[in-house]
């Protein structure tokens, strides 16, 4: 199976559209239904029904989310946490957050569903 991602509300859909230049699997929340706005349950929900990683820094929140959905023996996505500060989220700093995220994606390196991992 290859890896898939889904880019919470903070990553531009360009980001998406550049990794899907690259011949990845990965579509950004901005571009589903509900698009920017939708809570976080809901885009752990869709990342589920899509069978995708989420990439997210909204790490308090998500890892809250991940802990309660466990704990109540319901299903979470795989989360990949990012850090503005590392990747920033602008144009010019784009080309080393796609870099590290097709090292990823080129070598199925997402985790699975109810894990967590960081990017370097």
């Amino acid at each position: 199976m290859s890896a898939r991602l889904l880019l919470d509300e903070m990553f531009a859909p360009y980001l998406a559209a550049e990794l899907r230049a690259r011949g990845y699997d990965v579509i950004a929340v901005a571009e589903c239904d509900g698009g920017p706005g939708t809570p976080d349950d809901g885009v752990i929900e869709s990342a589920i029904g899509q069978d995708r990683c989420v990439l997210t820094e909204n790490v308090r929140d998500f890892e809250m989310l991940r802990v309660q959905r466990l704990t109540q023996g319901r299903p979470c996505a795989g989360l990949l946490y990012s850090a503005a500060r590392r990747f920033p989220r602008t144009k010019s700093a784009m080309g080393r957050l796609v870099d590290a995220l097709e090292e990823r994606l080129s070598c199925d390196r997402l985790p699975p569903s109810g894990q967590v991992d960081w990017l370097p």
